[in-house]
């Protein structure tokens, strides 16, 4: 797959900058890596959100979408850093990518 033919989205509410470029390149590397001598997966979409305010621990959601043939994989997953957030989400869409790609051969 050519590097032009896979997009991805990235969309956060964290505050930060430096933060923010190291979760994108973190997003960006797996996903072009999984995307890679692939012709099924055609973009992502990523969604880092801070829905807890307040007097509570920080909290942060992270949402990941792979936009793939024949169905699309999204997994979102919790935790107190974004970074973790992200890499629990990502690993959650890679494993359900792997194992679409697994069922499919075995037809």
């Amino acid at each position: 797959m050519k590097k032009l033919d896979f997009t991805i989205e990235f969309n956060s509410d964290v505050t930060g900058v430096a933060a923010e470029d190291e979760m994108f390149v973190e997003a960006d590397n797996r996903l072009r890596a999984l995307a890679e001598d692939h012709d099924d997966l055609t973009g992502a979409a990523v969604a880092v959100r801070q829905p807890s305010h307040g007097e509570t621990p920080p909290l942060y959601e992270v949402t990941v979408v792979v936009y793939s043939k024949p169905a699309n994989a999204a997994a979102t997953e919790k935790a107190d850093s974004p970074m973790g957030a992200l890499k629990g989400a990502l690993d959650a869409a890679e494993r359900q990518v792997r194992e679409t790609r697994a069922r499919l051969r075995g037809r």
